[in-house]
């Protein structure tokens, strides 16, 4: 099986971002399906914002929250504890090989993973296994490719061609958004509801955030790094860029909306085709 390298890593200013994420702001499409008593599998869960939120939404059922990396599991079981939520548990777990049962669950939600694993069919096709019949598996994910923003410095351009290409090297699909639908039939779903819904950074706070994140990311993250070691940049040329975020987000004119694909994928009572 192949394995991606999570392009982004931990860095603060990756976390900077996930933590900014809610279940109204990325997860409004699962919305409608939740109700209390239900179990929930969050997967990779991040800082666990989302996480908490859907915890919230469901009490007294469940939410069982995974993620690859041990360190910011803490953060996320952190947040659960300072919201005061006791049905929140955390595990490490690989979206392509889940530590569960079959239909141990009645809704598993992932939030910008598919675009980071080595196999998203794979990762369907497992979070489909642990779904319980009539619950939905939902993702939802970026679409690179379709980003937009205003003014466009040709700096910001490099920084998409750039980011394109290390998260490709890395085993990813940064333009994730638009394949969600095919990778869910590919997986087996037969009843898919496909969505789209924006991001949009436009307030002088919104731009100062997001290009600050960004210009922090592009010189300091893990992706710097692999950005570096892959031959794929130099440290110049991420500087340049970082300055070129940090230039983009003094504009008063600027804007930034990120895409996302969604699918809401309900699993058959009688068993999805393979």
């Amino acid at each position: 099986m192949t394995h991606a390298v999570y392009t982004h890593g931990h860095h603060e200013s990756v976390l900077r971002s996930h933590a900014w994420r809610t279940a109204v702001n990325s997860a409004a499409y699962l919305l409608p399906e939740l109700k209390p008593g239900l179990d929930v599998l969050d997967v990779g869960c991040g800082p666990g914002t989302i996480t908490a939120d859907l915890a919230a939404l469901v009490a007294p059922g469940r939410v069982t929250a995974v993620d690859p990396a041990p360190d910011v599991l803490e953060k996320a079981a952190a947040v659960a504890a300072e919201r005061g939520l006791d049905n929140v548990e955390f595990a490490v777990a690989d979206v392509h090989a889940l530590d569960f049962p079959d239909d141990s669950f009645d809704v598993v939600h992932a939030h910008q993973v598919l675009q980071h694993v080595g196999d998203p069919v794979q990762a369907l096709r497992e979070m489909r296994r642990v779904c319980r019949p009539g619950g939905v598996v939902a993702a939802r994910d970026s679409d690179y490719g379709v980003f937009a923003w205003y003014p466009e410095p040709p700096v910001l351009e490099e920084w998409l061609r750039l980011y394109r290409t290390v998260a490709r090297h890395n085993g990813g699909e940064p333009d994730a958004g638009r394949r969600l639908f095919a990778w869910a039939r590919a997986a087996g779903f037969t009843e898919i509801t496909a969505t789209a819904t924006n991001w949009c950074f436009a307030t002088g706070e919104e731009r100062a955030w997001w290009s600050g994140l960004w210009a922090d990311r592009t010189v300091a993250s893990v992706y710097a790094e692999l950005a570096v070691a892959g031959g794929h940049a130099t440290p110049e040329l991420l500087a340049e860029i970082a300055e070129g975020w940090r230039e983009w987000g003094r504009s008063e004119d600027a804007w930034f909306m990120v895409p996302h694909g969604e699918i809401l994928c309900r699993v058959s009572s009688s068993g999805d085709s393979n």
